[in-house]
């Protein structure tokens, strides 16, 4: 925290995708396929040695399905060898005792699921149902913490389940936030009435912890804007798994260029740069980054007729091939 008070020119967090794969197809996402493979451990190890020389504080693990990775242990415990703090976002259905102890073994900080419902939907598999006894074996072995994220907005038929997966989550000792979700477009949705009253008795329960700072959900929850500074490509990046840098999952495309490449010139740049799409953000992550620096580093819009980024060029995957190759084939959810 001390770090990055003072000093503006390194990233404090990294959402980084080692694998766009997942085992699940919730209606409202858009940040997965069923056909990708994992990025290799050499190339996901020299992206941890990269985000290390940048200075990043944290580096969250997401996906597609992480678990999904046949060597995620190793590139958490790299995360950790280099003096960063790892997390982990997964849908915790691969989540078994061995895998846990495993995730212990690789110096784990803290895990994440987000739980939809109560019972599977059309829309959404992520349910207690399903995902309790899961939670149960976190409780039993987990070392790192967890945080249980229940959520309301667009898909969600039974606002009501997130109380109950919040109440499960605080008796079984773990970190309870509530989620507002987008829709399959990534738009945002206001809450009706009867959401609204069930985001605010989710919001009343569990211990606290820093996810609980997190007023700018109220005006969100509302269908208001934020008025807030993001800092997305400079204090946060999200790296997808073909090695590009991007504001968030939700703004995939800019700057997108490779991490291999990025400079504290840039981190500088995205610093300043206001985010055209900041108003009605719904990614939770860019807003917790973000509430370092807001009283400080008055933004400028970014170049007329351009969009926020533009300052480097936004390659293509294809346009990349010969690139990536050079650096041995160079790729964070949520909600």
């Amino acid at each position: 925290m001390a770090h990055a008070l003072m000093d503006t020119t390194h990233p404090i967090q990294v959402h980084m995708v080692p694998m766009r794969r997942c085992n699940l197809a919730c209606g409202y996402c858009n940040e997965f396929d069923d056909v990708s493979q994992p990025v290799p451990l050499e190339e996901m190890l020299r992206r941890v040695r990269k985000l290390a020389g940048l200075g990043v504080s944290l580096v969250t693990i997401s996906g597609g399905e992480p678990l999904l990775h046949p060597q995620l242990e190793d590139i958490i415990a790299a995360v950790r060898r280099a003096g960063m703090l790892a997390g982990l976002i997964t849908n915790g259905y691969l989540l078994v005792r061995e895998r846990i102890e495993r995730l212990n073994q690789a110096g784990l900080d803290y895990l994440q699921i987000s739980i939809d419902n109560v019972q599977p939907d059309e829309v959404s598999k992520k349910s207690l149902k399903v995902l309790d006894k899961k939670l149960e074996l976190l409780a039993a072995y987990a070392r790192f913490d967890v945080n249980i994220n229940s959520v309301l907005g667009a898909g969600v038929a039974l606002p009501e389940d997130a109380l109950v997966i919040a109440r499960r989550a605080v008796e079984l000792g773990f970190i309870s936030t509530v989620g507002i979700i987008h829709d399959g477009h990534g738009q945002l949705r206001p809450l009706d009435a009867r959401a609204g009253a069930i985001y605010r008795q989710v919001k009343s329960l569990g211990k606290r912890s820093f996810a609980r700072y997190n007023r700018f959900q109220d005006n969100i929850a509302r269908g208001l804007p934020n008025r807030w500074r993001c800092r997305s490509g400079s204090r946060y990046l999200y790296i997808c798994e073909n090695g590009l840098v991007h504001y968030c999952s939700q703004q995939r495309g800019y700057p997108g260029v490779p991490l291999a490449g990025y400079t504290r010139e840039d981190i500088r740049r995205e610093f300043f740069t206001e985010k055209s799409c900041s108003p009605f953000c719904t990614v939770a992550c860019a807003h917790y980054t973000s509430l370092l620096d807001q009283w400080r580093g008055r933004q400028r819009p970014a170049l007329a007729g351009k969009p926020a980024g533009a300052g480097r060029p936004h390659l293509e995957p294809e346009a990349l091939e010969g690139e990536l190759v050079q650096i041995a084939s160079a790729g964070d959810s949520d909600r």
